[in-house]
C-alpha cells in the first residue's frame, strides 16, 4: 500500500472513529437524560479541535515521518498490494481503542466522548502529512510503500523509483533566458 494512501486511510478513519464516539455518547448521554456529559463532551471535543489544528497545521512532514522516509529501504519492484492487511496490521491500536470506548459507553457515555476527542486531535493532527509526502515523492521521483511487518513492531518503508515532477521556471523581466 502506498505510504500516502495509508496516511490519507488513517486521517479518514480517525474522523469515522471520532464521529461515531461522539454519536454514541450523545445518544448514551441522552438516553440517561445526562446533559452534562454531552455539554462537557462538546467543549473537549472543541478544545481537541483546537489541538489538532495547531498541531496540524504544517504543510511539512512530521519528524517522525522523516526519519520514517529518510529510514526507507530502497527496492526496484512494489511490493505485494494488500491494503486490508496493512491497514488492519497498522492501524490496530485506533480500531481496538475505538471498539473498547464504543463498548464502554454503554455502561459510561462520558468514555466515548473523551475518546471522541482523542480521535479528533489525532485526525486533524495528521490531514496535511499526506500532501507532504507526495510533494517529496514528486521532487525525488520515488514513491513509498509500508512493508509487511509485524503488527508490534515498527513501521518501515519502501522506496521504489517513480516518476520526478518537473516544475518549469518561469523567466521574470530583467533575466536573461
Amino acid at each position: 500500500m502506498r505510504f500516502v494512501d495509508f496516511l490519507r486511510v488513517t486521517v479518514l478513519l480517525s474522523a469515522a472513529a471520532a464521529s461515531l464516539l461522539a454519536v454514541i455518547c450523545v445518544l448514551g448521554a441522552a438516553s440517561e437524560g445526562n446533559t452534562t456529559v454531552v455539554f462537557l463532551s462538546a467543549g473537549w471535543w472543541t478544545i481537541a479541535s483546537a489541538i489538532g489544528l495547531l498541531l496540524g497545521r504544517r504543510a511539512a512532514v512530521t519528524p517522525p515521518i522523516g526519519r520514517l522516509l529518510a529510514e526507507a529501504r530502497a527496492a526496484t519492484m512494489m511490493p505485494e498490494h494488500k491494503p486490508l492487511a496493512t491497514i488492519a496490521n497498522r492501524l490496530w491500536p485506533l480500531l481496538l481503542s475505538s471498539a473498547a470506548a464504543a463498548v464502554a459507553a454503554f455502561f459510561a457515555p462520558q468514555v466515548a466522548g473523551i475518546a471522541a476527542g482523542f480521535a479528533i486531535v489525532w485526525a486533524l493532527a495528521w490531514r496535511q502529512q499526506d500532501a507532504a509526502v507526495q510533494a517529496i515523492e514528486e521532487r525525488d521521483g520515488v514513491t513509498f510503500f509500508v512493508e509487511q511487518s509485524s503488527p508490534v513492531r515498527p513501521m518501515s518503508l519502501v522506496r521504489i523509483p517513480g516518476f520526478r515532477r518537473e516544475i518549469p521556471t518561469i523567466p521574470t523581466a530583467g533575466s536573461a533566458s
